[in-house]
C-alpha cells in the first residue's frame, strides 16, 4: 500500500459546503494502491493537487484534461485514480462537485470549461500512455467537450493540449499578465487558452490520430472534438465558413454569439426561404443535480414555444433536431432590436425628457406581454430587456425561453436561475417556481425602460434594510428631474414588493400604465423639454443635509472596507482583484493597488484619519516590493510603473515617510521620457503628466526636463490628417491599441492635448500651447452637435459613444474646458458646456465607476465648477453622487458599491477606489487625482526656484 500524506484542512472543505465526496474517493484509491510510491495531496482553493514526494514537474509540455459533470465526477475520478497513481506525474482535480458545476456552467469561459482533472505528464511517452489508459478507463461516462483541447478519440473524456505546467507570466504592453511558454529558442510566447485547439507550430504532437472509440463510447464527436455546429463550421463558428447546412435544410450564415452552452446562429430555411435563428445545446454543459443539461433546457424551450405559438408573444418554433450529439432548436427570426438596444436608441443623446410618451407606452406593452404569457399558463423565470425583442412596429416579443415552464412541467424544482438585477431574490435563492417572481422581473424591466437601468442591489449583511426601502431611495435618485408620472414609483414598488404575495400583477400594472396615458406624458415632456440656455442659471440650492451626511458615511464605510480587505502579506495582490478584464498588473493605477492607494491618501490628507497612516504605509511599501519583483512592466500612467510611482510618492509625502519618497523617486528615475504609444493611459502623454506632477511635488528640475522631453516627442510624432491632428500607437507594437486612432482622453488626442496644455502652462511654451489648440480645433471639427449637447465618436467613422472619461464627452470636455480657460477662446468653453449637457442627459447610464461611469463624469463636473466658478456644475455633481450613493450596500458596518460587472472591486477604474476619490473631492473640494493641474499653480507661485530638495523634506 502506498504511503500517503494528505495535508488538506477540513475547515477549507467545510467552507465549500462540507462536500468531501471527491476527497473520500481519493482516500479510498490511495488505501487500495500498492507500491513504494509516496504521494502527497494539498488543497488549494478549488483544486486538490496530488504529487509524488520529491517528484519533479516539467515547466511545459503536453498536458491532459479529463472532463466530467457534477453527477459523473465521482465515477470519473474513481476510474482515473488507479491509472494516475500507477504513474509518475502530478495531477489535480476540482475538489467538490460544486466546483465541477461552476466549471461547466452555461456562461463559464469556453476556454476553461470542463477541465475536471488536469495531468502534468513527466514526458511525452508518459503522456501518451496515460491518455490511452484514461481513455479506456473513463469510457461510457458523461462529460463535456473541452474546447481548448483536442479529444484523444471520438467521444473521449480525455483531452490534450500543449501548454505551461508551471505558470510563468509576463506583463504585456497593455498592463495585464499573459501566461507564457518558451519556444525552441527560449523566447517567451503566449500560452493561449481560448476556445480553440491551437498548439504551437513547433510542438510535435505525440498522440496517435484516428483513435477508435473505446468500448462504451458512441464517438458522436469527431476527432477534432468540435461536434455539432462546431464540427460543421470549424472551431470558431459559422463565421469562418458561410453557407454550411445543418439539420439537412438550414443554411447557416453567421454566428450571433458563442457561449459555453452552445452557439446561436443566423440561418435560412432552404425549404421555405424563411430567416431562422438556430440555438445550440452542447452535451453535458450546465448539468443540474438530476443530470439535465443544456439540451434538456432546449427541449423545454421548444415545448414553451409550441404552447404559445398562436399568441404572437414568442418566436414560432420551426424544428428541433440533433446532430453529432448536439441539440438544435430552429425558430422564427424576430425582426427588430433587443429591448435593451431599443431603450438606448429611443432615448439617444437627448436624455429622457422628450421620450416620456414612448417609454410609457412600451411599459404598457411589456405588462400586456407578460399578462398574456401568464394567461397561457407560463412561468417565464427570465423576463429582462436582453430576452425581449422589439419588432419594427414596436411590439415586444419574448425570446430565450429556456427557463420558462408550461403547466405540464409539474415536477419543476426550484433552481438558482435568472438574471441578477431582474430576477426576484427568492428565485435567485432557489425557491420553487412561482409567477410572483415574474411580477418582480416585470418591475425591474420597467425600471430599465423608464429610468435606463435595473435596480441591481448587492446583498447586505446583515440585511438591515428591506429591499423596498432601498428601491424607493434608488427610484428617487434615478427619476430626479425626469418629470415622470408621480404614480410611477408606486407601480414599481408594487411590482417589486418584498413579500411575493403582495406584488402587483401584470394586469394591474397594465391598467395603471394606461391611466398614466399619453396626455400626462406630454405634460411631463413639456415641463422637461426646454432649450439648453434655460439651464444656465437654475436655482443653486446645494446638496440636502441628508445627502451630505450619506456622502460622509459612505466615505467612511468605503475606507473601512478597503482597510479590512487589504492584505499586505499577500504575494499576489494587495486587495482582492477582479479578473473580469483579465489578470491585471497588481500595482497599476487603473485596476491595481496604485489607484486605490491614491484615493486613500487623498482622504488621509483632508480627513487626517489616524487609522490610515499604517494602511497607507503598508500599501506603499507593498507596491515598491512588488515593483522590484516584477521589474519588466510597461511604464504607463494608468497601466504601468508611472502610476505606481505617482501614488507611492504622494503617500510618502503625506506620511512624511522618506523611505516611500526615495523609493518612488528611484522608480520614477527609471521611467523613459517617451515611448512609441502617445496616449495618457499607456504612453508618452501619461509619462509627461507624471513628470509634471513629480516636479510640482518635489521641485526637482529633472522632472520638468522630462516633461518637456515628452512634449517635444509628441510634437515630433504628430500627424496632420484629414480631420485634424492625430497620434496613434504604432501598428507594430504588441498591443490591443496598435494602429488605433481615437479622440478620447484615455487613448486619444484629447488626452495628448491635455498634457501638452499642462506642459505649456507650467514648464513649456507657446509651441506646446499652439499644438494643444490644434488638438482643440480637431475636436471641434469632429464634435457631434445635437443642438443641445456635444458628443464624439470613439474614432473616425464610428457613431457617438457614451459621454464617459475614457472615450466620450466627460474626458474630452475636461480638456476643452481647460483649453478654453487658457486661451480665452469661447468656442472651446462652449463645447465644454455642451459636454456637461451630454453628461447630464446621459446620467441614466448608471455604471458607477471612473472610466465608464458616474464617478468619472462627476469629476468632470467638478472640473467645470473649478474652471468656471459656476456652482451649477457642483450641484450637478451632487445629483450624480445621489445616484451613486443610492446603489450602496452595507456589509458588516462597511460600505460597498457594485462595479461594472455587478461585483465588488477595490480598483480605481471601475470600483471602490474611483468612487471614493470622487466623493472625497466632492465633499472637500480637492484637486482632481491623476491630473497635473497643480503644475501651473506651482510654476506661477515662483516656488520652483526656491523649492528645497526632496531629501531635505523627507528627512
Amino acid at each position: 500500500m502506498a504511503d500517503f500524506h494528505f495535508s488538506v484542512l477540513s475547515g477549507a472543505v467545510a467552507a465549500d459546503s462540507g462536500d468531501t465526496r471527491l476527497l473520500d474517493v481519493l482516500d479510498r484509491a490511495l488505501d487500495a494502491a500498492d507500491g513504494p510510491l509516496h504521494w502527497k495531496a494539498l488543497r488549494s482553493g478549488m483544486w486538490t493537487h496530488v504529487r509524488l514526494e520529491n517528484g519533479e514537474c516539467p515547466q511545459q509540455g503536453w498536458k491532459l484534461h479529463v472532463s466530467a459533470t457534477p453527477a459523473s465526477a465521482q465515477d470519473v475520478l474513481a476510474r482515473s485514480l488507479p491509472v494516475l497513481l500507477a504513474g509518475r506525474s502530478m495531477f489535480k482535480f476540482a475538489a467538490t462537485r460544486d466546483h465541477v458545476a461552476a466549471m461547466n456552467a452555461r456562461n463559464t469561459s469556453r476556454g476553461h470549461s470542463g477541465k475536471f482533472i488536469t495531468v502534468y505528464p513527466v514526458d511525452d511517452d508518459e503522456a501518451v500512455r496515460l491518455a490511452a489508459e484514461l481513455h479506456v478507463a473513463t469510457a461510457g461516462l458523461p462529460g463535456p467537450r473541452i474546447l481548448s483541447d483536442r479529444p484523444y478519440g471520438p467521444g473521449s473524456l480525455v483531452h490534450y493540449r500543449y501548454g505551461a505546467f508551471v505558470e510563468v507570466r509576463r506583463i504585456t504592453n497593455d498592463g495585464f499578465y499573459a501566461w507564457v511558454i518558451l519556444d525552441p529558442d527560449g523566447k517567451p510566447v503566449e500560452d493561449r487558452r481560448g476556445a480553440k485547439y491551437t498548439p504551437p507550430s513547433w510542438a510535435v504532437c505525440p498522440f496517435p490520430q484516428d483513435v477508435p472509440p473505446a468500448e462504451g463510447q458512441n464517438g458522436t464527436e469527431g476527432a477534432d472534438g468540435s461536434g455539432g455546429a462546431q464540427k460543421s463550421f470549424g472551431q470558431n463558428g459559422a463565421e469562418n465558413r458561410k453557407g454550411i447546412r445543418i439539420g439537412s435544410r438550414f443554411a447557416v450564415h453567421e454566428a450571433i454569439r458563442h457561449t459555453n452552452k452552445g452557439g446561436v446562429y443566423r440561418a435560412t430555411d432552404t425549404e421555405t426561404g424563411e430567416a431562422i435563428v438556430i440555438k445550440e445545446g452542447r452535451p453535458h454543459v450546465d448539468v443540474d443535480a438530476k443530470g439535465r443539461d443544456t439540451r434538456d433546457r432546449l427541449r423545454t424551450e421548444a415545448r414553451v414555444l409550441e404552447a404559445v405559438e398562436t399568441l404572437g408573444i414568442a418566436p414560432r418554433p420551426v424544428a428541433l433536431f440533433a446532430q453529432a450529439g448536439h441539440l438544435f432548436l430552429a425558430q422564427e427570426m424576430i425582426p427588430g432590436t433587443s429591448l435593451r438596444q431599443w431603450i438606448a436608441d429611443v432615448v439617444g443623446d437627448a436624455g429622457w425628457g422628450p421620450h416620456v410618451t414612448p417609454v410609457l407606452e412600451m411599459g404598457g406593452r411589456l405588462a400586456d406581454l407578460l399578462a398574456k404569457a401568464h394567461d397561457a399558463g407560463l412561468i417565464v423565470r427570465d423576463f429582462n430587456p436582453s430576452n425581449i425583442m422589439v419588432r419594427p412596429d414596436g411590439t415586444p416579443v419574448m425570446i430565450d425561453l429556456e427557463l420558462a415552464l408550461t403547466p405540464d412541467d409539474t415536477e419543476a424544482e426550484g433552481m438558482r436561475v435568472g438574471t441578477p438585477g431582474y430576477s426576484a431574490p427568492e428565485q435567485m435563492a432557489g425557491a420553487a417556481p412561482d409567477r410572483t417572481a415574474d411580477h418582480f422581473a416585470l418591475g425591474a424591466t420597467l425600471c430599465h425602460v423608464l429610468t435606463g437601468g435595473p435596480p441591481y442591489f448587492l446583498d447586505e449583511s446583515p440585511a438591515a434594510r428591506p429591499l423596498s426601502e432601498r428601491l424607493a431611495e434608488w427610484l428617487a435618485a434615478r427619476t430626479l428631474d425626469l418629470d415622470l408620472p408621480g404614480s410611477l414609483a408606486s407601480l414599481l414598488l408594487g411590482l417589486m414588493a418584498d413579500e411575493p404575495g403582495h406584488r402587483w400583477t401584470p394586469h394591474r400594472a397594465r391598467e395603471a400604465l394606461a391611466r398614466m396615458g399619453p396626455d400626462r406624458a406630454a405634460e411631463s415632456r413639456g415641463a422637461r423639454d426646454v432649450p439648453a440656455e434655460s439651464h444656465e442659471n437654475p436655482p443653486q440650492s446645494g446638496p440636502a443635509p441628508s445627502l451630505e451626511r450619506q456622502c460622509r458615511l459612505s466615505i467612511t464605510g468605503i475606507v473601512d472596507q478597503l482597510i479590512t480587505t487589504m492584505n499586505p502579506e499577500s504575494a499576489e495582490t494587495l486587495w482582492p482583484a477582479s479578473c473580469v478584464y483579465g489578470a491585471p498588473d497588481p500595482c497599476s493605477l487603473q485596476h491595481g493597488a496604485a489607484g486605490t492607494l491614491g484615493a486613500l491618501t487623498r482622504w488621509f490628507e483632508v480627513g487626517a484619519d489616524p487609522r490610515l497612516a499604517e494602511t497607507i504605509a503598508d500599501a506603499g511599501h507593498w507596491i515598491l516590493r512588488r515593483l522590484e519583483k516584477d521589474g519588466d512592466r510597461p511604464p504607463g500612467l494608468y497601466f504601468g510603473t508611472a502610476g505606481a510611482a505617482w501614488a507611492v510618492l504622494d503617500a510618502g509625502l503625506a506620511l512624511d515617510d522618506g523611505g516611500l519618497v526615495e523609493g518612488a523617486l528611484a522608480v520614477a528615475d527609471r521611467l523613459p521620457e517617451s515611448v512609441p504609444s502617445p496616449d495618457v493611459t499607456h504612453g508618452t502623454a501619461g509619462l509627461g503628466l507624471t513628470a509634471l506632477h513629480l516636479w510640482s511635488r518635489t521641485g526637482q528640475a529633472r522632472f520638468a526636463e522630462r516633461a518637456l522631453a515628452a512634449a517635444d516627442a509628441l510634437a515630433e510624432t504628430v500627424e496632420e490628417r484629414e480631420g485634424g491632428l492625430d497620434w496613434s500607437t504604432p501598428a507594430e507594437i504588441e498591443s490591443k491599441l496598435a494602429g488605433a486612432r481615437y479622440y478620447g482622453f484615455a487613448h486619444g488626442v484629447s488626452g495628448v492635448g491635455c498634457f501638452l496644455l499642462a506642459c505649456a502652462e507650467s514648464v513649456g511654451g507657446d509651441a506646446h500651447r499652439t499644438l494643444a489648440a490644434g488638438v482643440g480645433e480637431t475636436l471641434l471639427d469632429t464634435m457631434i452637435d445635437t443642438g443641445r449637447s456635444a458628443m464624439w465618436a470613439a474614432s473616425s467613422g464610428d457613431i457617438a459613444t457614451a459621454p464617459f472619461w475614457c472615450h466620450g464627452s466627460a474626458g474630452i470636455g475636461g480638456f476643452l474646458g481647460r483649453l478654453g480657460q487658457a486661451t480665452g477662446d469661447g468656442r472651446f468653453q462652449r463645447a465644454a458646456e455642451m459636454s456637461v449637457r451630454a453628461v447630464m442627459d446621459n446620467r441614466w447610464r448608471a455604471i458607477l465607476g471612473q472610466c465608464h461611469g458616474l464617478a468619472g463624469n462627476g469629476d468632470f463636473l467638478l472640473d467645470m465648477a473649478a474652471l468656471t466658478g459656476t456652482e451649477r456644475h457642483r450641484d450637478d455633481a451632487w445629483r450624480l453622487a445621489q445616484i451613486i450613493l443610492a446603489n450602496r450596500a452595507h456589509r458588516g458596518g462597511r460600505v460597498v458599491f457594485p462595479d461594472e460587472q455587478g461585483g465588488v472591486s477595490p480598483s480605481w477604474g471601475d470600483g471602490l477606489g474611483g468612487v471614493l476619490g470622487f466623493l472625497v473631492r466632492l465633499q472637500h473640494g480637492t484637486s482632481r487625482l491623476w491630473m497635473a493641474d497643480e503644475a501651473a499653480e506651482f510654476a506661477a507661485s515662483g516656488a520652483a526656484a526656491a523649492e528645497p530638495s526632496i531629501a531635505g523634506r523627507a528627512s
